[in-house]
């Protein structure tokens, strides 16, 4: 990128800078990497018409590379050393926008992690931020994090920037890489974590605690093994298709029409995946909010008849169930659960997920006073229906004391089996 550019250019890129934008996703900025250094961006114009015209790569004030239209993906051969380099646009309008992006090349293979420090003290969520090299000329396939011998997340490529919910506590983790020739290497990390500043749990779809259960009509009481009627499976870590590099996939099939298969994971209380066993039923009683926000895909959605998003709370002999689910067989509408009256009950919102294509959703509930359940709002794909609804609650055994977030398949007539893929699964509550 030349830094003597006339008066006259400067006013130009000021002027559209704030409406133009340079997404650089490798590599990061301030990061380690390895030569040949690899490049991807892409570009957006929205002040000009005709779009994006060209994109191009600076290092030091050297213009190396240039390539037609509004993306690039490229490998830039360094020495090692520092370099100050610039990802660039010029659209067909005469405009022009920049993203600067700063790297030291080594000629030595590892990860290097830029976040957090090794024996820091840290809050949650944490977050990590590394790169990594490889002396395989096919590069590195792909980083993942371990916390206390456990992976608990992967993405694709070279570098990783990403949060973990983790409680209070120390933890050793570890930062890995794995490259196209079956090698890795690794950097282990020591944290602290402080305190839990984002009551939020993240990526839940690659957590533990996940167990499946069959349900047969008429009664659709749960089973454990119900034999050939339903039958059900899942796969976690799955790289494609996954937005994180870290979805699971849940598949459902069977000879029983019309039969389900549950999937539920304890986040908080008895047998909680999360670190979060409230032993002393402390923090149950004062949580009144909950965000259930995740992303769904599937290329059989003809084949489902039903897919269900629920948050369940129980203690001190009350049970809440805020059971939400798409109701594509039965007009392709959301229904919400009647806990009391234990049915569902049409909200005539409309519910059409995209099929062959990421579905973002968003449920966001309450727990009044009076533990009535509040159903506020369903958001998909970016159109939030208010609901408003409030129910009574149930009951529960007494001594059983926690939330489960859920996810369900329900079979159509002809229990056609069909896989659907969770990822970027959060449950925030406060």
């Amino acid at each position: 990128m030349k830094r003597y550019y006339s008066s006259i250019f400067v006013l130009v890129f000021l002027a559209t800078s704030a409406l133009a934008d340079v997404s650089v996703s490798s590599p990061e900025n301030d990061s380690q990497v390895s030569s040949p250094v690899h490049y991807v961006a892409k570009a957006t114009a929205p002040t000009c018409q005709k779009g994006v015209a060209s994109m191009g790569i600076y290092v030091d004030d050297k213009l190396v590379y240039v390539v037609n239209g509004a993306s690039l993906n490229t490998d830039v051969t360094l020495d090692p050393g520092k370099y100050h380099t610039v990802v660039e646009e010029w659209d067909y309008c005469n405009g022009a926008t920049y993203t600067p992006v700063d790297i030291t090349v080594t000629n030595q293979t590892g990860v290097w992690v830029k976040s957090p420090a090794n024996n820091s003290q840290v809050s949650s969520p944490v977050n990590y931020v590394a790169t990594a090299s490889s002396t395989c000329k096919k590069g590195v396939a792909s980083m993942g994090i371990y916390v206390d011998n456990t992976l608990v997340y992967v993405v694709n490529g070279a570098s990783l920037n990403t949060n973990l919910s983790l409680n209070p506590g120390s933890y050793n983790t570890v930062v890995e890489e794995w490259d196209y020739c079956h090698g890795a290497a690794y950097t282990p990390i020591k944290i602290t974590v402080t305190g839990n500043s984002d009551p939020t749990f993240y990526n839940l779809q690659a957590s533990d605690g996940w167990v499946g259960y069959g349900e047969l009509p008429p009664d659709y009481k749960i089973c454990k093994s119900c034999g050939s009627g339903v039958t059900w499976s899942m796969y976690q870590h799955i790289k494609s298709p996954s937005r994180s590099g870290n979805a699971t996939e849940y598949s459902i099939g069977g000879t029983t029409p019309y039969s389900d298969v549950l999937w539920t994971n304890p986040v908080i209380g008895q047998n909680s995946s999360q670190g979060v066993p409230d032993s002393n039923h402390k923090l149950l009683p004062t949580l009144h909010n909950f965000t259930y926000d995740a992303y769904f895909y599937t290329t059989q959605l003809p084949l489902s008849q039903v897919l269900e998003f629920d948050i369940s709370m129980y203690f001190d002999g009350v049970g809440l169930i805020w059971g939400t689910q798409c109701n594509m067989g039965g007009g392709h509408v959301w229904d919400i659960w009647d806990n009391a009256d234990s049915k569902w009950v049409s909200t005539g919102a409309s519910c059409y997920p995209v099929n062959n294509g990421w579905n973002h959703l968003t449920i966001q509930v309450q727990r009044e006073s009076d533990n009535t359940l509040l159903f506020e709002s369903i958001t998909l794909n970016g159109t939030k229906n208010n609901l408003n609804k409030y129910y009574a609650p149930g009951s529960a055994p007494q001594n059983w004391w926690g939330i489960t977030v859920n996810f369900q398949e329900d079979g159509n007539y002809k229990q056609s089996p069909y896989s659907v893929y969770l990822d970027n699964f959060s449950f925030s509550y406060w």
